[in-house]
Protein backbone atom coordinates (compact mmCIF):
# COMPACT_ATOMS: atom_id res chain seq x y z
CA UNK A 1 0.00 0.00 0.00
CA UNK A 2 0.78 3.28 -0.77
CA UNK A 3 1.88 6.04 2.17
CA UNK A 4 -0.98 8.66 2.66
CA UNK A 5 -0.42 11.59 0.64
CA UNK A 6 1.99 9.30 -1.73
CA UNK A 7 -0.41 8.60 -4.69
CA UNK A 8 0.47 6.72 -7.73
CA UNK A 9 0.73 3.07 -8.17
CA UNK A 10 2.76 1.02 -5.17
CA UNK A 11 4.88 -1.03 -5.65
CA UNK A 12 4.06 -4.65 -5.28
CA UNK A 13 5.66 -7.33 -3.03
CA UNK A 14 5.69 -10.42 -5.13
CA UNK A 15 6.66 -13.95 -3.94
CA UNK A 16 8.36 -14.65 -7.84
CA UNK A 17 8.83 -12.29 -10.00
CA UNK A 18 6.93 -12.02 -13.01
CA UNK A 19 10.79 -11.29 -14.85
CA UNK A 20 11.91 -14.40 -13.29
CA UNK A 21 9.16 -16.25 -14.46
CA UNK A 22 9.85 -15.22 -18.57
CA UNK A 23 13.85 -15.98 -17.69
CA UNK A 24 12.92 -19.69 -16.75
CA UNK A 25 10.08 -19.97 -19.27
CA UNK A 26 12.53 -18.98 -22.11
CA UNK A 27 15.71 -20.97 -20.84
CA UNK A 28 13.43 -24.29 -20.63
CA UNK A 29 11.45 -23.45 -24.25
CA UNK A 30 14.53 -23.68 -25.78
CA UNK A 31 15.96 -26.63 -23.88
CA UNK A 32 12.54 -28.87 -24.64
CA UNK A 33 13.23 -27.90 -28.19
CA UNK A 34 16.56 -29.80 -28.39
CA UNK A 35 14.80 -32.30 -26.15
CA UNK A 36 12.07 -32.50 -28.83
CA UNK A 37 14.95 -32.65 -31.87
CA UNK A 38 16.94 -35.51 -30.24
CA UNK A 39 14.35 -37.35 -28.81
CA UNK A 40 13.30 -37.93 -32.31
CA UNK A 41 16.15 -40.18 -33.89
CA UNK A 42 14.18 -40.81 -36.98
CA UNK A 43 17.47 -41.48 -38.85
CA UNK A 44 19.38 -43.36 -35.97
CA UNK A 45 16.27 -45.42 -36.35
CA UNK A 46 16.49 -46.47 -40.53
CA UNK A 47 20.26 -46.98 -39.88
CA UNK A 48 19.20 -49.77 -37.43
CA UNK A 49 16.83 -50.96 -39.68
CA UNK A 50 18.87 -51.08 -42.40
CA UNK A 51 21.84 -52.36 -40.41
CA UNK A 52 19.09 -55.35 -38.74
CA UNK A 53 17.86 -55.92 -42.59
CA UNK A 54 21.15 -56.40 -43.94
CA UNK A 55 22.21 -59.39 -40.98
CA UNK A 56 19.25 -60.48 -41.78
CA UNK A 57 19.34 -61.16 -45.44
CA UNK A 58 23.10 -62.12 -44.76
CA UNK A 59 21.46 -65.01 -42.93
CA UNK A 60 18.89 -66.06 -44.88
CA UNK A 61 21.49 -66.29 -47.87
CA UNK A 62 23.33 -68.53 -45.89
CA UNK A 63 20.11 -70.41 -44.59
CA UNK A 64 19.69 -70.54 -48.39
CA UNK A 65 22.93 -72.26 -49.24
CA UNK A 66 22.42 -74.95 -46.98
CA UNK A 67 19.45 -76.10 -47.40
CA UNK A 68 20.11 -75.98 -51.28
CA UNK A 69 22.94 -78.06 -50.68
CA UNK A 70 21.93 -80.68 -48.13
CA UNK A 71 17.95 -80.56 -48.05
CA UNK A 72 17.33 -81.67 -51.93
CA UNK A 73 16.27 -84.76 -53.46
CA UNK A 74 18.19 -85.60 -57.06
CA UNK A 75 15.15 -87.11 -59.71
CA UNK A 76 15.96 -88.49 -62.73
CA UNK A 77 13.90 -87.88 -65.94
CA UNK A 78 13.09 -90.65 -68.16
CA UNK A 79 14.26 -90.42 -71.87
CA UNK A 80 11.41 -88.55 -73.96
CA UNK A 81 9.24 -90.63 -76.61
CA UNK A 82 11.34 -88.08 -79.30
CA UNK A 83 14.81 -90.58 -78.54
CA UNK A 84 16.43 -87.89 -76.11
CA UNK A 85 18.42 -88.87 -73.20
CA UNK A 86 17.40 -89.36 -69.78
CA UNK A 87 17.71 -86.34 -67.41
CA UNK A 88 17.51 -85.54 -63.60
CA UNK A 89 16.10 -82.29 -61.89
CA UNK A 90 16.27 -81.57 -58.31
CA UNK A 91 13.59 -80.42 -55.40
CA UNK A 92 12.97 -79.59 -51.97
CA UNK A 93 13.04 -82.65 -49.68
CA UNK A 94 10.67 -82.10 -46.52
CA UNK A 95 12.27 -84.46 -44.43
CA UNK A 96 15.62 -83.00 -44.45
CA UNK A 97 14.66 -79.44 -44.85
CA UNK A 98 12.65 -79.73 -41.61
CA UNK A 99 15.49 -80.52 -39.18
CA UNK A 100 18.06 -78.45 -40.85
CA UNK A 101 15.87 -75.25 -40.68
CA UNK A 102 15.20 -75.69 -36.80
CA UNK A 103 18.83 -76.32 -36.27
CA UNK A 104 19.62 -73.36 -38.12
CA UNK A 105 16.59 -71.26 -36.51
CA UNK A 106 17.91 -71.96 -32.87
CA UNK A 107 21.25 -70.15 -33.26
CA UNK A 108 19.73 -67.05 -34.53
CA UNK A 109 16.50 -66.83 -32.55
CA UNK A 110 14.96 -65.84 -35.78
CA UNK A 111 11.57 -68.05 -36.81
CA UNK A 112 12.65 -69.47 -40.67
CA UNK A 113 9.89 -70.80 -42.67
CA UNK A 114 10.75 -72.78 -45.75
CA UNK A 115 8.37 -72.66 -48.89
CA UNK A 116 8.15 -74.75 -52.09
CA UNK A 117 8.65 -73.41 -55.87
CA UNK A 118 4.63 -73.59 -55.23
CA UNK A 119 4.46 -71.17 -52.22
CA UNK A 120 3.78 -74.12 -49.96
CA UNK A 121 5.09 -74.07 -46.39
CA UNK A 122 7.31 -76.91 -46.09
CA UNK A 123 8.88 -76.16 -42.70
CA UNK A 124 8.65 -73.51 -39.90
CA UNK A 125 11.09 -73.33 -37.23
CA UNK A 126 8.24 -72.20 -34.65
CA UNK A 127 5.89 -75.55 -35.37
CA UNK A 128 7.16 -78.73 -34.06
CA UNK A 129 5.88 -81.96 -35.65
CA UNK A 130 6.08 -85.22 -33.65
CA UNK A 131 3.96 -88.72 -33.32
CA UNK A 132 1.50 -87.00 -30.82
CA UNK A 133 1.00 -83.84 -33.49
CA UNK A 134 2.03 -80.48 -33.81
CA UNK A 135 3.02 -78.20 -31.50
CA UNK A 136 3.38 -74.36 -32.10
CA UNK A 137 6.01 -72.25 -30.36
CA UNK A 138 4.63 -68.37 -29.40
CA UNK A 139 6.48 -65.59 -27.55
CA UNK A 140 4.73 -64.60 -24.50
CA UNK A 141 4.58 -60.72 -24.15
CA UNK A 142 6.71 -58.81 -21.22
CA UNK A 143 4.13 -59.15 -18.14
CA UNK A 144 3.91 -55.51 -17.27
CA UNK A 145 6.04 -53.71 -14.21
CA UNK A 146 4.49 -54.23 -10.65
CA UNK A 147 5.14 -50.59 -10.33
CA UNK A 148 2.08 -47.80 -10.73
CA UNK A 149 5.11 -45.25 -11.91
CA UNK A 150 6.71 -47.80 -14.32
CA UNK A 151 3.53 -49.05 -15.60
CA UNK A 152 2.90 -45.40 -16.22
CA UNK A 153 6.48 -44.09 -17.98
CA UNK A 154 6.24 -47.55 -20.19
CA UNK A 155 2.64 -46.45 -21.46
CA UNK A 156 3.81 -43.26 -22.15
CA UNK A 157 7.25 -44.39 -23.54
CA UNK A 158 4.83 -46.96 -25.98
CA UNK A 159 2.73 -44.50 -26.95
CA UNK A 160 5.67 -41.57 -27.80
CA UNK A 161 7.59 -44.27 -29.71
CA UNK A 162 4.25 -44.51 -32.03
CA UNK A 163 4.22 -40.47 -32.94
CA UNK A 164 8.44 -40.21 -32.91
CA UNK A 165 8.85 -41.06 -35.44
CA UNK A 166 5.79 -42.05 -36.29
CA UNK A 167 5.14 -45.73 -37.21
CA UNK A 168 1.87 -45.03 -39.00
CA UNK A 169 3.27 -45.32 -42.52
CA UNK A 170 4.69 -48.98 -42.32
CA UNK A 171 2.60 -51.46 -43.77
CA UNK A 172 0.39 -53.76 -41.69
CA UNK A 173 1.87 -57.42 -41.37
CA UNK A 174 -1.40 -60.19 -41.45
CA UNK A 175 -0.92 -64.05 -42.12
CA UNK A 176 -3.13 -64.84 -44.61
CA UNK A 177 -3.72 -68.89 -44.37
CA UNK A 178 -3.22 -70.15 -47.82
CA UNK A 179 -1.65 -67.20 -48.93
CA UNK A 180 2.33 -66.66 -49.30
CA UNK A 181 4.04 -63.56 -48.01
CA UNK A 182 4.34 -60.97 -51.11
CA UNK A 183 8.30 -61.28 -50.30
CA UNK A 184 8.11 -64.98 -50.47
CA UNK A 185 6.63 -64.62 -54.30
CA UNK A 186 9.48 -61.96 -54.77
CA UNK A 187 12.42 -64.29 -53.67
CA UNK A 188 10.73 -67.22 -55.63
CA UNK A 189 10.97 -65.29 -58.92
CA UNK A 190 14.47 -65.15 -57.85
CA UNK A 191 14.66 -62.01 -56.20
CA UNK A 192 15.82 -61.10 -52.70
CA UNK A 193 13.23 -59.42 -51.03
CA UNK A 194 12.92 -57.36 -48.00
CA UNK A 195 10.12 -55.55 -45.55
CA UNK A 196 10.03 -53.70 -42.63
CA UNK A 197 6.47 -54.26 -41.31
CA UNK A 198 4.50 -52.73 -38.47
CA UNK A 199 2.22 -55.11 -35.91
CA UNK A 200 0.43 -55.21 -33.11
CA UNK A 201 2.03 -56.20 -30.63
CA UNK A 202 0.39 -57.05 -26.50
CA UNK A 203 -2.29 -54.78 -25.43
CA UNK A 204 -2.18 -53.11 -29.07
CA UNK A 205 1.26 -51.62 -28.59
CA UNK A 206 2.95 -51.01 -32.00
CA UNK A 207 6.11 -53.32 -32.87
CA UNK A 208 8.49 -53.40 -35.71
CA UNK A 209 9.19 -57.02 -37.70
CA UNK A 210 11.84 -57.41 -40.23
CA UNK A 211 11.14 -60.33 -42.87
CA UNK A 212 14.12 -61.57 -45.18
CA UNK A 213 12.77 -63.58 -48.32
CA UNK A 214 15.86 -65.46 -50.48
CA UNK A 215 15.44 -67.92 -53.16
CA UNK A 216 16.82 -71.61 -52.34
CA UNK A 217 18.74 -72.09 -55.54
CA UNK A 218 20.58 -75.37 -56.93
CA UNK A 219 22.76 -74.89 -59.65
CA UNK A 220 20.89 -71.42 -60.48
CA UNK A 221 17.23 -73.43 -60.60
CA UNK A 222 15.01 -71.92 -57.79
CA UNK A 223 13.77 -74.96 -55.28
CA UNK A 224 11.72 -72.73 -53.36
CA UNK A 225 12.16 -69.54 -50.88
CA UNK A 226 13.14 -69.31 -47.23
CA UNK A 227 11.79 -66.57 -45.09
CA UNK A 228 13.57 -65.03 -41.77
CA UNK A 229 11.28 -62.99 -39.81
CA UNK A 230 12.39 -60.86 -36.77
CA UNK A 231 11.23 -58.88 -34.72
CA UNK A 232 12.42 -55.07 -33.87
CA UNK A 233 12.31 -55.66 -30.10
CA UNK A 234 16.39 -54.98 -30.33
CA UNK A 235 16.06 -51.83 -32.32
CA UNK A 236 13.53 -50.42 -29.91
CA UNK A 237 15.61 -51.16 -26.73
CA UNK A 238 18.75 -49.65 -28.65
CA UNK A 239 16.39 -46.68 -29.29
CA UNK A 240 14.93 -46.41 -25.64
CA UNK A 241 18.37 -47.10 -24.30
CA UNK A 242 19.21 -43.96 -26.44
CA UNK A 243 16.35 -41.99 -25.51
CA UNK A 244 16.34 -43.04 -21.61
CA UNK A 245 20.27 -41.34 -22.12
CA UNK A 246 19.18 -38.61 -23.42
CA UNK A 247 16.27 -38.08 -21.10
CA UNK A 248 18.79 -38.46 -18.14
CA UNK A 249 20.98 -35.74 -19.58
CA UNK A 250 18.18 -33.59 -19.89
CA UNK A 251 16.98 -33.94 -16.09
CA UNK A 252 21.08 -32.70 -15.20
CA UNK A 253 20.60 -29.80 -17.62
CA UNK A 254 17.23 -28.78 -16.65
CA UNK A 255 18.31 -29.01 -13.17
CA UNK A 256 21.46 -26.61 -14.11
CA UNK A 257 18.98 -24.52 -16.51
CA UNK A 258 16.59 -23.84 -13.38
CA UNK A 259 19.78 -22.76 -11.33
CA UNK A 260 21.40 -20.78 -13.77
CA UNK A 261 18.02 -19.22 -14.76
CA UNK A 262 16.78 -18.17 -11.04
CA UNK A 263 20.62 -16.84 -10.54
CA UNK A 264 20.21 -14.80 -14.06
CA UNK A 265 16.74 -13.56 -12.85
CA UNK A 266 18.44 -12.70 -9.15
CA UNK A 267 20.84 -10.23 -10.78
CA UNK A 268 18.49 -8.51 -13.32
CA UNK A 269 15.19 -8.85 -11.04
CA UNK A 270 16.26 -8.13 -7.12
CA UNK A 271 18.67 -5.32 -8.33
CA UNK A 272 15.51 -3.91 -10.29
CA UNK A 273 13.09 -4.67 -7.51
CA UNK A 274 15.35 -2.70 -5.17
CA UNK A 275 15.59 0.53 -7.61
CA UNK A 276 11.72 0.42 -7.90
CA UNK A 277 11.30 0.03 -3.96
CA UNK A 278 13.90 2.53 -3.66
CA UNK A 279 12.56 5.26 -6.05
CA UNK A 280 8.71 4.20 -4.43
CA UNK A 281 9.98 5.09 -0.66
CA UNK A 282 11.43 8.36 -2.74
CA UNK A 283 8.37 9.42 -3.96
CA UNK A 284 6.45 8.66 -0.78
CA UNK A 285 9.13 9.77 1.83
CA UNK A 286 8.72 13.24 3.59
CA UNK A 287 12.68 13.66 3.85
CA UNK A 288 15.82 13.13 2.13
CA UNK A 289 16.71 9.77 3.80
CA UNK A 290 15.67 7.42 1.35
CA UNK A 291 18.44 7.26 -1.59
CA UNK A 292 18.77 5.25 -4.82
CA UNK A 293 21.02 1.94 -4.16
CA UNK A 294 24.60 2.49 -5.55
CA UNK A 295 25.44 -0.57 -8.18
CA UNK A 296 27.22 1.04 -10.43
CA UNK A 297 30.36 -1.83 -9.59
CA UNK A 298 28.02 -4.30 -11.42
CA UNK A 299 30.15 -2.49 -14.58
CA UNK A 300 26.40 -3.34 -16.52
CA UNK A 301 23.35 -1.83 -17.84
CA UNK A 302 21.55 -2.21 -14.48
CA UNK A 303 24.65 -0.66 -12.99
CA UNK A 304 24.13 2.09 -15.44
CA UNK A 305 20.87 2.71 -14.49
CA UNK A 306 21.73 2.83 -10.83
CA UNK A 307 23.78 5.54 -11.70
CA UNK A 308 21.24 7.59 -13.67
CA UNK A 309 18.74 7.04 -11.01
CA UNK A 310 21.17 8.91 -8.30
CA UNK A 311 22.18 11.42 -10.38
CA UNK A 312 18.51 11.97 -11.23
CA UNK A 313 17.77 12.05 -7.77
CA UNK A 314 20.42 14.20 -6.88
CA UNK A 315 19.61 16.27 -9.62
CA UNK A 316 15.89 16.58 -8.38
CA UNK A 317 17.19 17.93 -5.29
CA UNK A 318 19.11 20.27 -6.46
CA UNK A 319 16.63 21.60 -8.76
CA UNK A 320 14.04 21.64 -6.10
CA UNK A 321 16.23 23.36 -3.44
CA UNK A 322 16.80 25.91 -6.40
CA UNK A 323 13.11 26.21 -6.22
CA UNK A 324 13.12 26.52 -2.62
CA UNK A 325 15.71 29.42 -2.80
CA UNK A 326 14.39 31.22 -5.85
CA UNK A 327 10.64 31.27 -3.90
CA UNK A 328 12.37 32.90 -1.08
CA UNK A 329 14.44 35.12 -2.53
CA UNK A 330 11.52 36.18 -4.72
CA UNK A 331 8.90 36.91 -1.71
CA UNK A 332 12.52 38.53 -0.01
CA UNK A 333 12.70 41.10 -3.40
CA UNK A 334 9.20 41.47 -3.25
CA UNK A 335 8.63 42.39 0.39
CA UNK A 336 10.73 45.38 -0.16
CA UNK A 337 8.29 47.65 -2.51
CA UNK A 338 5.45 46.33 -1.07
CA UNK A 339 6.78 47.96 2.14
CA UNK A 340 7.89 50.32 0.95
CA UNK A 341 4.30 50.99 -1.37
CA UNK A 342 2.37 50.61 2.03
CA UNK A 343 4.19 53.10 4.19
CA UNK A 344 3.49 55.05 1.13
CA UNK A 345 -0.06 55.17 1.13
CA UNK A 346 -0.59 55.13 4.38
CA UNK A 347 1.00 58.03 4.95
CA UNK A 348 -0.76 60.14 1.55
CA UNK A 349 -3.93 59.32 3.45
CA UNK A 350 -2.43 61.86 6.46
CA UNK A 351 -0.73 64.40 4.22
CA UNK A 352 -2.53 67.70 3.47
CA UNK A 353 0.69 69.45 2.00
CA UNK A 354 -0.23 69.19 -1.84
CA UNK A 355 3.60 69.13 -2.59
CA UNK A 356 4.21 66.22 -0.21
CA UNK A 357 1.21 64.17 -1.40
CA UNK A 358 3.08 64.84 -4.85
CA UNK A 359 5.84 63.17 -3.76
CA UNK A 360 4.09 60.25 -2.41
CA UNK A 361 2.29 59.38 -5.08
CA UNK A 362 5.71 59.80 -7.37
CA UNK A 363 7.24 57.30 -5.10
CA UNK A 364 4.27 54.99 -5.26
CA UNK A 365 4.15 55.47 -9.04
CA UNK A 366 8.50 54.56 -8.86
CA UNK A 367 7.26 51.43 -6.53
CA UNK A 368 4.98 50.23 -9.01
CA UNK A 369 6.94 50.00 -12.08
CA UNK A 370 9.60 48.50 -9.99
CA UNK A 371 6.99 45.73 -8.84
CA UNK A 372 6.05 45.70 -12.41
CA UNK A 373 9.45 45.23 -13.66
CA UNK A 374 10.81 42.87 -11.26
CA UNK A 375 7.41 40.13 -11.80
CA UNK A 376 8.27 40.59 -15.44
CA UNK A 377 11.84 39.61 -14.92
CA UNK A 378 10.79 36.68 -12.51
CA UNK A 379 8.17 35.60 -15.01
CA UNK A 380 10.61 35.24 -17.52
CA UNK A 381 13.05 33.56 -15.35
CA UNK A 382 11.17 30.72 -14.39
CA UNK A 383 10.17 30.08 -17.83
CA UNK A 384 13.29 29.51 -19.34
CA UNK A 385 13.75 25.97 -17.86
CA UNK A 386 10.78 24.51 -19.47
CA UNK A 387 11.57 26.43 -22.99
CA UNK A 388 14.90 24.82 -22.69
CA UNK A 389 13.48 21.31 -22.24
CA UNK A 390 11.14 21.31 -24.73
CA UNK A 391 12.60 23.13 -27.87
CA UNK A 392 14.71 21.66 -30.22
CA UNK A 393 18.17 22.61 -30.77
CA UNK A 394 19.67 24.20 -33.97
CA UNK A 395 23.03 25.06 -35.68
CA UNK A 396 23.47 28.89 -34.56
CA UNK A 397 26.53 31.34 -36.23
CA UNK A 398 27.81 32.75 -32.96
CA UNK A 399 29.51 35.33 -35.21
CA UNK A 400 26.67 36.24 -37.24
CA UNK A 401 24.42 36.58 -33.99
CA UNK A 402 27.50 39.00 -32.61
CA UNK A 403 27.37 41.26 -35.89
CA UNK A 404 23.70 41.38 -36.02
CA UNK A 405 23.49 42.57 -32.09
CA UNK A 406 26.16 45.04 -32.94
CA UNK A 407 24.59 46.41 -35.91
CA UNK A 408 21.58 46.24 -34.13
CA UNK A 409 23.00 48.77 -31.07
CA UNK A 410 24.83 51.06 -33.63
CA UNK A 411 21.48 51.62 -35.68
CA UNK A 412 19.36 52.76 -32.38
CA UNK A 413 22.79 54.62 -31.11
CA UNK A 414 22.83 56.09 -34.34
CA UNK A 415 19.05 57.16 -33.85
CA UNK A 416 19.22 58.47 -30.73
CA UNK A 417 22.59 60.78 -31.29
CA UNK A 418 20.39 62.54 -34.01
CA UNK A 419 17.49 63.21 -31.52
CA UNK A 420 19.92 64.29 -28.97
CA UNK A 421 21.83 66.47 -31.41
CA UNK A 422 18.85 68.04 -32.54
CA UNK A 423 17.75 69.29 -28.87
CA UNK A 424 20.71 70.40 -28.23
CA UNK A 425 21.77 72.33 -31.40
CA UNK A 426 24.33 75.32 -30.18
CA UNK A 427 25.11 73.76 -26.77
CA UNK A 428 28.65 72.24 -25.99
CA UNK A 429 28.76 68.64 -27.34
CA UNK A 430 29.04 66.11 -25.02
CA UNK A 431 30.92 62.53 -25.61
CA UNK A 432 28.26 60.15 -26.75
CA UNK A 433 27.38 56.83 -25.88
CA UNK A 434 29.99 53.65 -25.60
CA UNK A 435 30.70 52.18 -29.01
CA UNK A 436 30.68 48.46 -29.50
CA UNK A 437 32.90 46.66 -31.58
CA UNK A 438 32.51 42.79 -32.65
CA UNK A 439 35.85 40.92 -33.58
CA UNK A 440 35.22 37.92 -34.94
CA UNK A 441 38.24 36.26 -37.63
CA UNK A 442 36.91 36.00 -40.97
CA UNK A 443 35.86 32.97 -42.50
CA UNK A 444 35.82 30.83 -39.32
CA UNK A 445 33.20 28.73 -38.65
CA UNK A 446 31.87 29.45 -35.16
CA UNK A 447 28.43 27.45 -35.28
CA UNK A 448 26.68 25.72 -31.78
CA UNK A 449 24.06 23.81 -31.33
CA UNK A 450 21.37 25.55 -29.23
CA UNK A 451 18.07 28.00 -29.21
CA UNK A 452 19.17 31.73 -31.12
CA UNK A 453 16.62 33.32 -29.22
CA UNK A 454 17.79 32.44 -25.78
CA UNK A 455 21.78 32.88 -26.99
CA UNK A 456 20.02 36.42 -28.37
CA UNK A 457 19.18 37.05 -24.66
CA UNK A 458 22.35 35.61 -23.31
CA UNK A 459 24.88 37.98 -24.84
CA UNK A 460 21.94 41.27 -24.90
CA UNK A 461 22.17 40.98 -21.28
CA UNK A 462 25.98 41.16 -21.07
CA UNK A 463 26.01 43.90 -23.52
CA UNK A 464 23.58 45.63 -21.99
CA UNK A 465 25.27 45.47 -18.77
CA UNK A 466 28.68 46.27 -20.34
CA UNK A 467 27.00 49.37 -21.52
CA UNK A 468 25.80 50.41 -18.56
CA UNK A 469 29.24 50.61 -16.80
CA UNK A 470 31.40 51.63 -19.98
CA UNK A 471 31.96 55.68 -19.72
CA UNK A 472 30.23 57.90 -22.51
CA UNK A 473 32.67 57.88 -25.19
CA UNK A 474 34.11 54.28 -24.12
CA UNK A 475 34.71 50.89 -26.09
CA UNK A 476 32.55 47.57 -25.55
CA UNK A 477 34.55 45.06 -27.41
CA UNK A 478 32.94 41.68 -28.60
CA UNK A 479 35.32 38.88 -29.26
CA UNK A 480 34.61 35.48 -30.11
CA UNK A 481 37.44 32.74 -30.80
CA UNK A 482 37.57 29.21 -31.72
CA UNK A 483 39.01 27.74 -28.69
CA UNK A 484 39.71 23.96 -28.61
CA UNK A 485 36.53 22.03 -29.31
CA UNK A 486 34.92 25.02 -27.72
CA UNK A 487 34.16 28.63 -29.20
CA UNK A 488 34.99 31.46 -26.46
CA UNK A 489 33.16 34.94 -26.29
CA UNK A 490 34.80 37.84 -24.35
CA UNK A 491 32.27 41.11 -23.83
CA UNK A 492 34.58 43.56 -22.49
CA UNK A 493 34.04 46.92 -21.33
CA UNK A 494 35.96 49.79 -19.94
CA UNK A 495 33.71 50.33 -16.69
CA UNK A 496 35.15 50.12 -12.60
CA UNK A 497 34.90 46.41 -12.68
CA UNK A 498 34.23 43.96 -10.17
CA UNK A 499 33.97 44.17 -6.59
CA UNK A 500 36.70 42.11 -5.04
CA UNK A 501 35.31 39.07 -4.10
CA UNK A 502 32.36 39.01 -6.50
CA UNK A 503 33.63 37.80 -9.46
CA UNK A 504 30.97 34.81 -8.55
CA UNK A 505 28.53 36.63 -6.81
CA UNK A 506 27.36 38.82 -9.26
CA UNK A 507 25.30 35.89 -10.83
CA UNK A 508 23.37 35.04 -8.44
CA UNK A 509 19.61 36.12 -8.80
CA UNK A 510 18.79 39.40 -7.49
CA UNK A 511 22.20 40.74 -7.14
CA UNK A 512 22.42 44.39 -8.06
CA UNK A 513 25.75 46.25 -8.22
CA UNK A 514 25.07 49.67 -10.15
CA UNK A 515 27.19 52.45 -11.14
CA UNK A 516 26.92 55.14 -9.01
CA UNK A 517 24.40 57.77 -9.94
CA UNK A 518 22.24 55.57 -11.36
CA UNK A 519 18.55 55.60 -10.45
CA UNK A 520 17.73 52.77 -7.45
CA UNK A 521 14.86 50.50 -8.68
CA UNK A 522 15.75 50.19 -12.26
CA UNK A 523 17.46 46.62 -12.64
CA UNK A 524 16.13 43.55 -10.85
CA UNK A 525 19.09 41.78 -10.45
CA UNK A 526 18.53 38.89 -12.68
CA UNK A 527 19.63 39.75 -16.00
CA UNK A 528 23.30 37.87 -15.30
CA UNK A 529 21.24 35.00 -13.33
CA UNK A 530 19.33 34.56 -16.59
CA UNK A 531 22.61 34.60 -18.98
CA UNK A 532 24.30 31.98 -16.76
CA UNK A 533 20.75 29.68 -16.10
CA UNK A 534 20.80 29.63 -20.21
CA UNK A 535 24.76 29.39 -20.93
CA UNK A 536 24.66 25.93 -18.72
CA UNK A 537 21.39 24.53 -20.23
CA UNK A 538 23.28 24.70 -23.24
CA UNK A 539 26.35 22.81 -21.37
CA UNK A 540 28.58 25.90 -21.76
CA UNK A 541 29.84 27.92 -19.05
CA UNK A 542 30.58 31.78 -18.00
CA UNK A 543 32.20 33.52 -15.40
CA UNK A 544 33.80 36.94 -15.26
CA UNK A 545 37.18 38.96 -14.14
CA UNK A 546 38.85 42.11 -14.01
CA UNK A 547 41.22 43.22 -16.53
CA UNK A 548 44.17 44.94 -15.30
CA UNK A 549 46.69 47.01 -17.06
CA UNK A 550 50.38 47.18 -16.62
CA UNK A 551 50.48 49.24 -13.40
CA UNK A 552 47.72 46.78 -11.83
CA UNK A 553 45.36 49.35 -12.50
CA UNK A 554 41.55 48.10 -13.20
CA UNK A 555 40.78 48.78 -17.29
CA UNK A 556 37.15 47.19 -16.84
CA UNK A 557 35.48 43.89 -16.81
CA UNK A 558 36.16 40.38 -19.22
CA UNK A 559 33.10 38.41 -19.38
CA UNK A 560 33.64 35.12 -20.66
CA UNK A 561 31.08 32.75 -22.34
CA UNK A 562 32.24 29.36 -23.57
CA UNK A 563 30.04 27.10 -25.51
CA UNK A 564 30.80 23.60 -27.58
CA UNK A 565 31.14 24.11 -31.22
CA UNK A 566 28.64 21.97 -33.39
Amino acid sequence: MSTPGGGGRPVRRRGVSPLTLRILAVNVLALLVLLAGLLYLGRYQDRLIQAETEALATEARIFASALGEGAVNRILTPPSPTGDESGERFELAPELARPMVRRLAEATATRTRLYDIDGQMLSDSRVLVGSQGRIEIRELPTPPAGDPVSRAINDLYTRLIDVVPSREGLPVYREKPGQPNPDVERALGGETAATVWRVDGAGGDPELLLTVAVPVQRYREVLGAVLLARGGGEIDRAIRSVRFDILRVFGVALLVTIALSFYLAGTIARPIRRLAQAADRLRTSHGRHAGIPDLTRRGDEIGELSGVLREMTDALWTRMDAIERFAADVAHEIKNPLTSLRSAVETAGRVRDPRHRDRLMAIIADDVQRLDRLISDISNASRIDAELSRAEAEPVDIGLLLSMLAELRQTVAETLDERVAAGTAGEESRPGPPRLIVDVPAGERLVVPGLEGRLTQVFQNLIDNALSFSPPGGLVRLTARRHGRDVRVVVSDQGPGIPEGKEDAIFDRFYTERPAGEKFGTHSGLGLSIAKQIVSAHNGSVFAKNRQVSDGTIDGADFVVTLPLL
